[in-house]
């Protein structure tokens, strides 16, 4: 092989290792695609992406109660007009140095609104917010833009604003979300035994369904031909509630352990 005919293979081997670095989405998620790619949405395994959307417009990451965000907030009046809003979080922290990244759990800002409208956004627990509204509402939301939502309702905590005497109400936090009506399967696992006995379900379009499942060891729930998963944390319960929308026979099962916990069936 003469010099120039080395030189060539040189630049023909760069010029692929750039193509393969720059098709990098391939591999596993990141928490630094920019605004827009929506990559984490399509690949991201940190809670359970829902079609609904909250009242501004963006998705739903559902996650289980236990171990699932927290925010409470309290107002205090600025001298110089409006409020500075504390926003008190559990379980979460903000990290506005990955906002436009993937969602990971615990991690985010949030959204003030001001009588339901967004107002601002929060990337660190203090901000402010002119006066002249009657309710604020600071919700959690994960570095994608989607919001956390456990049950179907986004995290989130409410406070009422200045009384007719200018003077701050308590602040009172969103009640947590009600037990949702509907069917409740309770499923325990020890080693290679499920209790009850798996067996077929039977359910109708529309219904609610919150399946309830402890597992001894860590593992992984899925249900079959819903794309529902839900990570399931050794010797404490876990808990998934979605709507049974699809007609047709559908499995639910463990990744590692590989068992069957019940099937549903759906007309």
């Amino acid at each position: 092989m003469n010099a120039r005919t080395a030189r060539a293979a040189r630049t023909l081997l760069a010029l692929a290792v750039g193509v393969t670095l720059l098709s990098g989405c391939g591999g596993r998620p990141t928490t630094h695609h920019k605004p827009g790619t929506t990559h984490q949405e399509a690949t991201g395994g940190n809670g359970t992406l829902l079609t609904a959307k909250d009242t501004t417009g963006h998705r739903l990451r559902e996650v289980p109660a236990a171990g699932a965000p927290g925010v409470r907030v309290e107002i205090r009046p600025d001298s110089e007009g409006g409020w500075n809003v504390h926003l008190l979080v559990e379980r979460f922290r903000f990290t506005p140095e990955s906002t436009g990244g993937g969602a990971l759990l615990g991690r985010g800002h949030a959204r003030l609104l001001l009588d339901g409208r967004e107002t601002a956004r929060a990337y660190g627990p203090w901000a402010h917010v002119p006066a002249g509204a009657r309710t604020l509402t600071a919700r959690l939301y994960a570095d994608d833009h989607t919001a956390w939502a456990v049950a179907g309702r986004p995290v989130e905590a409410t406070v009422r604003l200045a009384d007719t005497d200018g003077t701050a109400s308590a602040a009172t936090p969103t009640p947590p979300p009600a037990t949702p009506a509907g069917r409740t399967l309770t499923v325990t696992v020890s080693g290679d035994s499920v209790q009850p006995p798996p067996s077929r379900v039977e359910l109708k379009k529309g219904e609610l369904l919150t399946l309830r499942v402890t597992s001894d060891r860590t593992d992984t729930l899925h249900v079959h031909g819903y794309d529902r998963e839900l990570p399931l944390p050794a010797g404490k319960p876990a808990t998934l509630t979605f709507t049974v929308d699809r007609t047709g026979l559908f499995e639910v099962e463990t990744h590692e352990s590989g068992l069957v916990l019940t099937q549903l069936v759906v007309r």
